[in-house]
């Protein structure tokens, strides 16, 4: 009897060893499974590649072009990466669902993006649609910060919401270069050609002020067969401008402080205008937007530091020439030409004469500075640049106007 008894009990010991071991089975294979759809994980992060920082003029720009200047780090994407806002998420299970929400500021309205997300165990960047406000980015002239939400759902299960503060920075501001998130350098100076706008109301005022010079009868472009025809009307732009009263001024600089975006503040055309200032992108924008639209091709030509602007003196692009365009205010050309001391040769010059001059002498000095930096724009060194604001470059980035 006490035999069985033993038996029975040891029985019983076994079935409930085996119980155990089968519930925690179930129990580790159920949290394997619900780890991995990711329903007890929170750890998707709402992030950018600019450092928090949301240019309008980059925004704007490429609003009704395919053109992509920002470019997703890694190889696993979904989404458009124009939005700018990247939820970065590893996979559960394979074809998991994705659903996000992003809420409503005063620069987009709310959205819901949807995504599959194929591969399981992989890292993704998810780039959810963003509804722009373009007149509030457009009319935004000094950096404002911004709360964005996002709620993140996994196969109709929520991972919660985060939040996080943006600098919405100004229209003002160009965006220069950044570094992305494995510490590569993108050289995106080709959103300076958004400041160029051949398109703007004024144009057409600007080009009446100078064809009442009757230094030219009209602009055509590279038709003329004429010697210096190009020449001619690209002067004639010149004089118009100094006659405007253009002064030089050295603002530049933007409050943005990153160690991730770099970017210049530029005039609109609209501020140029307004203000009758221009530094050296000012005057170079405005000017190749004047030459844009007398169909001449205009170049925009960057280094550290400084930029000016250049043209094409026939259709073909075999010939060109260069402009120093703060020449165009009020300056001492003894400071671009110490050793000649021109302004003790041009007293009792008159006022066309004058614009002749600078005209010139800014070409000549443009030239010079052009051929001083001609390897650093070949090799495409860091902050140089030989941008052509072409029909080709129009595909991708439009003018931003204001």
């Amino acid at each position: 009897m006490f035999h069985y008894y033993v038996y029975q009990m040891k029985k019983i010991n076994i079935w409930k060893t085996v119980a155990i071991v089968s519930l925690v089975i179930i129990v580790t294979i159920g949290g394997i499974y619900l780890y991995n759809d990711g329903l007890f994980r929170r750890d998707y992060e709402l992030n950018d590649e600019l450092g928090g920082n949301i240019f309008p003029s980059a925004i704007l720009s490429i609003a009704t072009t395919d053109t992509v200047v920002i470019k997703p780090a890694g190889n696993h994407y979904l989404g458009n990466p124009k939005s700018g806002f990247i939820i970065r998420m590893k996979s559960g299970r394979a074809n998991s669902k994705v659903r996000i929400t992003l809420g409503k500021t005063p620069y987009f309205e709310k959205s819901v993006s949807e995504f599959v997300l194929e591969e399981s165990g992989t890292v993704y960047q998810i780039f959810p649609d963003v509804i722009w406000n373009y007149n509030a980015l457009k009319n935004n002239i000094q950096a404002a910060p911004v709360s964005v939400s996002v709620e993140v759902e996994v196969n109709g299960t929520s991972l919660g919401q985060k939040v996080r503060t943006f600098s919405v920075r100004s229209i003002n501001e160009c965006l220069l270069a950044y570094l992305d998130s494995k510490q590569q350098f993108h050289d995106t100076g080709i959103f300076f050609a958004a400041y160029v706008n051949e398109e703007h109301p004024m144009i057409d005022k600007l080009l009446r002020e100078a064809l009442n010079t009757r230094i030219v009868n009209r602009f055509v472009g590279y038709q003329s067969d004429k010697p210096g025809s190009v020449d001619k009307q690209v002067y004639v732009l010149w004089n118009v401008l100094q006659k405007r009263n253009f002064k030089y001024s050295s603002v530049s600089t933007s409050s943005l402080s990153s160690n991730v975006a770099f970017s210049q503040r530029v005039r609109t055309l609209d501020d140029a205008l307004e203000s009758s200032q221009i530094n050296c992108v000012d005057g170079s924008v405005l000017f190749a937007s004047l030459l844009r639209a007398i169909n001449l091709d205009p170049i925009l030509v960057r280094m550290p530091g400084h930029m000016f602007v250049g043209y094409y003196l026939d259709k073909y692009h075999k010939k060109k020439d260069f402009l120093e365009t703060t020449m165009i205010g009020d300056v001492n050309l003894d400071d671009f030409f110490p050793d000649e001391k021109l302004d003790s040769t041009i007293v009792g010059k008159s006022q066309n004469e004058m614009s002749r001059i600078t005209f010139e002498k800014s070409k000549q000095y443009a030239n010079n500075l052009f051929e001083k930096n001609l390897n650093g724009i070949r090799t495409h060194q860091r902050f140089y640049m030989y941008l052509e604001i072409s029909r080709e470059v129009r595909r991708y980035i439009q003018p931003i106007g204001k």
